[in-house]
């Protein structure tokens, strides 16, 4: 409960002026996920149900559940590219599904889904974990889904704006172990918008090879040990500032 009585509630939102940029944002997503293998797993049946409709290519999708320990079955018998979950679950908790995929699987891309950013608690959690993605609930068709899917899906990370200050908040003060150059930190910081060794090369006129041997500086200088913890140390620390994010149109 809120001030005077409020529950914790998103405000009203009239979607119907948004219904056509909605219909273009579950297009985009779709081409997004076309060749991702995905296990699904929420708390609401009808959240599950309506993604699976939503999707237009079934066969990316090869489990989907509603409880950690199912969920968690599903992961280790299918070995997904991504796992989108919501941290309320009818058994069991999202934050620590994350946890548990994280622990064993730190290359698998993890997508969360937050019903309500006020368990600032375990959204710190989830983000310790080096979940991908982070986003509220409350946002889903508005862009921000599209928008982690393209980020997430490059390798770089998407936290949802309102939730950045618990983000950063206790990692303010770290430092490389050699200060990164002015070309390691451009890399990095494309790294953390998402962008693979080709773009980043042609954005910055240099070759695929020339970023990997960058990226590996960089890597060994925040002691991370992928990208995406580089990146996500990078934005703890202040090295790098947030990416502005391409929304669709």
């Amino acid at each position: 409960m809120g001030k005077n009585g409020a529950t914790n509630c998103p405000p009203p939102l009239d979607l119907t002026p948004l219904i056509d940029q909605v219909c273009r944002n579950n297009d985009q997503a779709n081409l997004l996920l076309k060749d991702v293998r995905i296990v699904a797993c929420f708390g609401s049946r009808a959240l599950l149900v309506a993604f699976l409709g939503w999707t237009a290519n079934h066969a990316s999708v090869v489990g989907a559940a509603t409880t950690e320990a199912e969920a968690l079955q599903l992961v280790e018998t299918h070995q997904p590219q991504m796992v989108l979950l919501s941290d309320r679950l009818e058994q069991g908790n999202g934050i620590s599904l994350v946890q548990r995929i994280k622990g064993r699987w730190p290359q698998m891309h993890t997508i969360l889904l937050i019903c309500q950013e006020q368990r600032q608690h375990q959204i710190k959690a989830a983000i310790d974990a080096c979940c991908d993605g982070i986003l509220l609930e409350s946002k889903l068709g508005l862009g921000m889904g599209v928008a982690a899917l393209n980020a997430v899906g490059g390798g770089g990370i998407f936290i949802d704006k309102s939730l950045q200050e618990i983000f950063r908040r206790g990692h303010e003060h770290g430092a490389p172990i050699e200060p990164l150059t002015a070309r390691e930190l451009e890399v990095l910081a494309l790294v953390a918008k998402g962008k693979g060794n080709s773009k980043i090369g042609s954005e910055l006129y240099i070759s695929a090879d020339t970023v990997k041997t960058h990226l590996s500086n960089v890597m060994r200088k925040l002691q991370a040990q992928d990208r995406t913890q580089a990146a996500v140390i990078g934005l703890r620390w202040g090295l790098i500032d947030w990416p502005e994010m391409d929304w669709p149109r």
